[in-house]
């Protein structure tokens, strides 16, 4: 690995990805992955987002990351209800233009090649089903084009081709980031939990779990081994608990659907290209839709990338570190 150097001879760390996967409302506790990292004074060179992962990433990178937590934090059912445009007899269940209208009030006409940084939007061709990455033009249709989930937003047209949700195809984009240039990547997956576990390494106690060690352990192991059942998994998976034996609704169907496609998507994908940090915030209990939930979703974002600080720049350190006697080698090739 070659590393660069600054003009002063001093060599410069491998360039830093930041992977932010798909999970709808979960995606708010990116906001508090990336609060701890900034905390910490570590600044990612490369963002690839899917889904909300681009929402998110695209706020960070132009200085909105306030403004879309303070919007978050302020999201009620009744705000929910005002954004939903729902049409009949169209390719979704919403045209996504109140969303949009959002989206445009903040970002403006502003490109994604007007970033300090770069940054990637994983979206999925619709009449192929390729994994596109949108790194040019304007920012809110790219991001569009990432959440676009199929049933619920109409397919939005870039570059005349029709685009739907990125996290059918590539829900943790670890693999756009080292394309881009990311020598190191830190992965945010927000379904980790949903399944079980698949690399989260740390646990968070929160004020109603406090009387847990009162609580007798076989009740405890039938409580946990319950709640990882995949049939009640798709029962709350939009909604939240749900009474057994009730019918779940189309959209809980839908959320249920796209759970189950990212989990083993994801599964696939990092054990092929694993990012060099997984951090998977506990938040497999909290349903796909429910954006109302973002003080929680950002302290339990937060925390996860907070426990993991020591490992990445334990790993930073380590890179920063190569010999230079790599340098001639790679000048060879």
């Amino acid at each position: 690995m070659r590393l660069e150097t600054s003009s002063d001879g001093i060599a410069k760390r491998p360039p830093l990805g930041l992977a932010l996967g798909g999970g709808v409302a979960r995606g708010w506790a990116h906001i508090g992955a990336i609060r701890a990292l900034i905390e910490a004074g570590i600044r990612p060179d490369i963002i690839a987002g899917t889904s909300v992962g681009a929402v998110v990433g695209a706020a960070y990178l132009a200085g909105n990351l306030d403004v879309l937590e303070d919007w978050a934090r302020s999201l009620n059912r009744r705000k929910m209800m005002g954004y939903m445009d729902l049409r009949l007899g169209g390719s979704g269940l919403m045209r996504g233009e109140r969303l949009a209208r959002v989206l445009r009030h903040y970002f403006g006409d502003m490109k994604i090649e007007d970033l300090d940084r770069k940054f990637a939007t994983v979206s999925c061709d619709l009449r192929t089903g390729y994994e596109v990455w949108l790194q040019k033009g304007l920012i809110v249709p790219a991001v569009r084009a990432s959440y676009a989930l199929p049933g619920a937003f109409e397919p939005v047209k870039v570059d005349q081709r029709f685009m739907i949700d990125g996290a059918l195809v590539n829900p943790v984009p670890v693999s756009t980031c080292r394309a881009l240039g990311a020598h190191m990547v830190i992965a945010v997956s927000l379904n980790g939990d949903a399944f079980g576990p698949i690399g989260t390494s740390h646990e968070i106690q929160f004020e109603e779990d406090a009387d847990i060690e009162d609580a007798d352990p076989l009740e405890l192991a039938t409580q946990s081994l319950n709640k990882l059942r995949p049939d009640r998994l798709l029962l709350k998976s939009m909604l939240g608990d749900v009474k057994p034996g009730n019918s779940p609704k189309m959209g809980s169907v839908m959320m249920g659907t796209l759970n189950i496609v990212m989990d083993r998507i994801s599964r696939s994908r990092l054990s092929g290209d694993p990012p060099d940090v997984f951090v998977a915030p506990r938040i497999g209990h909290i349903g796909m839709m429910e954006f109302t939930r973002a003080d929680e979703l950002i302290e339990r974002g937060y925390r996860a990338m907070q426990h993991e600080i020591p490992l990445i720049t334990s790993v930073m350190d380590v890179l920063g570190q190569m010999p230079s006697a790599a340098a001639p080698q790679d000048s060879k090739a």
